[in-house]
């Protein structure tokens, strides 16, 4: 699953070319070709982040893992950061192909597990950014107040507070690479590699409780938001093919390749994971690889672009009606409410809306393009 993950983060900072020069926070979502949905967190911390996107893009996007670029900022917000990354029972992983250095460090520590390849994380001595009217004495007690606040945290997340000694031995200017041995002796990662490459983990098992037995219920009998129970569908993966895995997660062995389009029946589904059977032969494929027949999410070719999302209905119809441009508000499966441009694209079409109007700042950075197949029905607004 990492080294998945890994190659997808790749290929993001390739495509996005994220820089640290952006200031403040972004927040995106990101699935693996195997299924595996991630929370790519880029940019600087700043004081006045709201960090409320950040839980609403885990939660809606149902990431398993958090990955970083960013080069730091303030360390107060990295660490609230950190603990809603704790509370949301979430990996944080690290490849040398992305920047997580200073404060980031900090925010890093709030996985449940943390994997990290040598050189990848950065950790100096923290500064004030301006200290004009404070006095000497107001100055060493910030401080010792900061200091105290950092060791406390360290080790609330499970790491060795030795750490902060470490890095109070590095100036602001400069800036400490920890190795694979530093990381594991201050506890920093949970596991790691001798050969410095992360290794394949199940992932299923992040976030309590286990795995429910796979089961046909739906999750709502009826009302206005009902979600009808999954029967039948078609394959749809943005690589064209999926795998249809031996269990419910993605280090099961692979029993087949399907390709888009081909018909599955699904016969039960539990934490994101459909069982099916395909011309006789049964096996696992994620929900978010299957377009589902009973779910009205638009044709089968097209493309969404999500812009926001909501857990409650009634913030999400304010929303669409306020805004300057035409929205549409989808019932998703998790029993949230994605909102998306009205109208649905081809892939090339829906890049291309996305960044014109990424780049007039219409639409939030952290906007993706997606197939939608784990949209229900349109809900909003005619």
């Amino acid at each position: 699953m990492l080294r998945t993950i890994l190659s997808a983060v790749a290929l993001l900072l390739g495509a996005a070319a994220l820089s640290s020069a952006h200031a403040g926070l972004r927040f995106i979502p990101e699935t693996t070709e195997g299924g595996h949905p991630f929370v790519m967190v880029a940019g600087d911390f700043a004081y006045e982040d709201d960090l409320s996107g950040f839980v609403a893009v885990v939660r809606v996007h149902r990431a398993v893992a958090v990955i970083f670029n960013s080069p730091g900022g303030n360390v107060f917000k990295a660490m609230e950061l950190g603990r809603l990354i704790r509370s949301e029972g979430l990996y944080t992983i690290q490849s040398r192909g992305s920047e997580c250095s200073s404060a980031c460090a900090l925010a890093f520590l709030g996985g449940v597990q943390r994997f990290a390849q040598p050189g990848s994380i950065g950790v100096h001595r923290s500064s004030f950014k301006d200290t004009r009217g404070i006095s000497v004495d107001d100055a060493v007690s910030q401080v010792q107040r900061l200091t105290a606040d950092i060791m406390a945290y360290i080790a609330e997340m499970g790491a060795d507070p030795a750490l902060l000694q470490l890095a109070l031995q590095y100036d602001s200017a400069d800036m400490r690479y920890l190795s694979l041995s530093e990381m594991a002796q201050f506890r920093m990662t949970t596991e790691s590699s001798s050969s410095g490459d992360l290794v394949e983990r199940p992932v299923v098992t992040v976030r309590p409780p286990t795995t429910p037995p796979l089961s046909r219920r739906p999750l709502h009998a009826s009302g206005r938001f009902s979600i009808p129970e999954a029967r039948s569908g078609l394959v749809r993966h943005p690589k064209g093919r999926a795998a249809l895995k031996s269990g419910p997660d993605n280090k099961s062995s692979t029993v087949a390749t399907l390709m888009n389009g081909e018909r599955v029946d699904i016969l039960a589904s539990a934490d994101r994971w459909f069982e099916v059977s395909q011309a006789g032969t049964k096996g696992f494929l994620h929900e978010t690889q299957v377009s589902v027949r009973e779910y009205d999410g638009g044709a089968f070719e097209d493309r969404h672009v999500q812009i926001r999302s909501f857990d409650n209905f009634a913030d999400a119809e304010a929303f669409v009606r306020a805004s300057s441009l035409p929205l549409a508000a989808y019932l998703v499966s998790n029993g949230w409410f994605a909102i998306t441009l009205k109208d649905a694209y081809s892939v090339e079409a829906a890049v291309n809306t996305m960044k014109t109007l990424k780049a007039r700042e219409a639409i939030p950075d952290d906007a993706f393009v997606t197939y939608g197949n784990t949209y229900v029905r349109k809900v909003c607004c005619e």
